[in-house]
């Protein structure tokens, strides 16, 4: 398995971190649980030691999980990751209660890495404006916690306030090929690394979108290498970069646990090669996009509740990716009916707000008339 160093705290983390958010379950939603400890026991076997999991993950019952599974290790063979669920806190008292709670449901006195869970600028402001920056500095003199970070969800701008307000431990950001100049993207990566600050990536395979493609993207990761899985490129992308010391992967079964184990217990950086085809294919994927819409939403709202940036987004991942199962949660159950491009009235109002000056509706019905199709199912 291969290993980082985190020269600033002075330990060795695998590279593969097992995320605990998308265990499999059973017919009625709940963690499976006999199949899921056995893909923990899996990893642990083959040298994973990061283990991260949250306050939400599972409805709540991701951490009672794995306090139990990881109950029959050594404590010292590990390192256990949690967040604190901001979005529940309103006093310091929040923050004991429910660090308290943590610590009992995952069976543990201390806790390795503790983030502040999914921070954007007003969360982060509100979260020191409370004192419980501080507050959780204080746990961690006390030996609770061994290493305070956090995660993160908003654009650069933010990202550097945070990473520059205090020494942090460590911080986890969102990064894959495909979102390079997203959020913190590759721009807080380095900010990160000149700061000496230890990286923990999140969805290094977008939720799963960078598993599967079509036929013709397919095709050119297997010329590159036959035996490996799609996925397994854009894990090595994120483990190609330096500054990151665990990558982490939320897998859904024991054919994925070995997926990413075969990647990384016998760990190749891109080569020059890799790299310059997968730069080729994101060009390739960015060029599918239908329409310019920047999600500004001048366009909102729609007399007739059509959720005009919701369909563009959906309309264009559905053609970048040419996967419909992509989108199809988006598409059946975030918009429905109801929300949907067959509802437009043609009113016109939302081609005079665009400042893009989109041909909305004309676009609307060509959404409507892609998705009806179907023409990409994966």
């Amino acid at each position: 398995m291969e290993k980082r160093k985190l020269e600033k705290l002075g330990i060795e983390t695998s590279l593969l971190g097992f995320g605990c958010m998308r265990f499999p379950v059973t017919e009625g939603g709940k963690i499976n649980e006999p199949e899921a400890e056995k893909m923990l026991d899996r990893a642990i076997s083959a040298g994973v030691n990061y283990i991260d999991t949250a306050y939400p993950y599972h409805g709540g019952d991701s951490e009672p999980f794995v306090g139990r599974v990881l109950k029959k290790y050594d404590r010292s063979s590990f390192y256990l990751a949690t967040k604190l669920p901001v979005w529940m806190v309103n006093s310091l008292e929040d923050v004991d209660r429910l660090f308290e709670e943590q610590l009992h449901r995952l069976q543990t006195d201390y806790i390795d890495f503790y983030l502040l869970h999914a921070l954007g600028r007003e969360r982060f402001e509100k979260m020191v404006e409370l004192g419980v920056v501080d507050r959780l500095a204080e746990l961690k003199a006390q030996g609770k916690i061994r290493y305070l970070g956090f995660s993160f969800h908003d654009g650069y701008d933010a990202f550097e306030q945070i990473l520059n307000y205090r020494d942090w431990d460590f911080c986890q950001i969102q990064l894959n090929y495909m979102d390079a100049e997203e959020q913190a993207g590759l721009k807080g990566y380095e900010l990160a690394e000149e700061k000496g600050v230890p990286l923990v990536i999140m969805e290094p395979i977008k939720g799963g979108s960078l598993a599967a493609f079509a036929n013709d993207i397919t095709g050119r990761f297997r010329s590159l290498d036959p035996g490996a899985s799609v996925a397994s490129f854009a894990l090595r992308w994120v483990g190609s970069l330096p500054g990151v010391k665990v990558v982490l992967s939320g897998m859904s079964s024991m054919e994925q646990v070995e997926d990413n184990l075969k990647t990384f217990s016998d760990f190749r950086p891109l080569s020059e090669r890799e790299s310059q085809e997968i730069h080729d294919i994101v060009t390739l994927i960015k060029s599918r996009v239908k329409n310019g819409c920047t999600g500004c939403r001048y366009c909102m709202p729609c007399p007739a509740g059509v959720d005009i940036p919701g369909n563009f987004r959906v309309w264009n991942t559905y053609h970048m990716y040419q996967n419909y199962n992509m989108v199809r949660w988006s598409w059946e159950n975030e918009l429905g009916e109801s929300k949907q491009a067959k509802c437009c009235v043609k009113c016109g109002k939302c081609e005079a707000a665009c400042p893009q000056k989109l041909s909305i509706r004309k676009d609307l019905e060509r959404v409507q008339e892609d998705l009806d199709k179907k023409e990409f199912i994966l």
